[in-house]
């Protein structure tokens, strides 16, 4: 797994956001993710929101993913 693959599975699911994905080792990465479908909803559902872009990816191919979820007024 690579991050530019992880971005665009993103902003497939979230078509409005703006991701960077960083990782060197194709396991453990780091995204932060800009999006106005955030707006309203908790930290917690943010995140849920952009694990479901990724699928069974969590907990396979990804082992774990740093996230930062903001809304573009946040950001």
């Amino acid at each position: 797994m690579d991050a530019e693959t992880i971005r665009k599975l993103i902003e497939s699911g979230l078509p409005e956001a703006r991701v960077d994905v960083h990782g060197d080792d194709g396991v453990h990465f780091e995204a932060t993710v800009i999006s106005p479908a955030f707006a309203g909803k908790a930290p917690l559902a943010r995140h849920r929101m952009v694990y479901a872009t990724l699928g069974e990816l969590m907990g396979g191919a990804i082992h774990a993913l740093q996230l930062k979820t903001l809304t573009p007024e946040e950001g």
